[in-house]
């Protein structure tokens, strides 16, 4: 089952392997100056369409169980804040550029759906420059039913597979 701390962790390790630094926002961990844009990764909103898993997607063998179980399933799109903070102006838009292309392809099959960035500002209490940004991503929420229809499980997936 993918957590919201999962699809945060998810796409923080996506950027950092793209040539970003990027933490993920809440973390207990001390927060360092990197002398270059760090990105906040932070889940915003998932929306999706009505409620329920309306969207019968197949069914798997479970050997262990030796049951069918059936799955269910529903678009989502996932808002992510990706909020970039440095140095200098400089640093921050050398961390757009990075961002930009980080976005071309998703982690984990999630599909891109697109991004946005605000203006750049100082933000004196911090002695930060800060960038607001967002990237869209759609996905799956998946919903895995016994025989007798209970749920077992419920996951957000990227590209569905049973």
């Amino acid at each position: 089952m993918r957590t919201i701390e999962e699809l945060r962790t998810l796409l923080g390790s996506h950027l950092r392997a793209h040539g970003l630094s990027a933490v993920t926002a809440w973390e207990d961990t001390p927060r360092t100056r990197p002398d270059k844009a760090v990105a906040a990764v932070s889940l915003r909103s998932m929306e999706s369409g009505p409620p329920g898993f309306q969207n019968y997607l197949g069914e798997r063998y479970d050997e262990q169980t030796g049951q069918w179980l059936e799955i269910y399933g529903k678009k989502v799109e996932l808002h992510f804040g990706l909020d970039l903070y440095a140095a200098s102006a400089t640093q921050v838009q050398r961390g757009l550029d990075r961002l930009t292309d980080a976005l071309q392809e998703g982690p984990g099959g999630l599909q891109p759906l697109g991004f946005s960035a605000g203006e750049t500002v100082y933000k004196s209490d911090m002695k930060r420059y800060f960038c607001p940004v967002e990237a869209r991503f759609g996905a799956w929420a998946v919903a895995v039913t016994r025989e007798d229809g209970s749920f077992l499980d419920f996951e957000v997936k990227g590209d569905f597979q049973p």
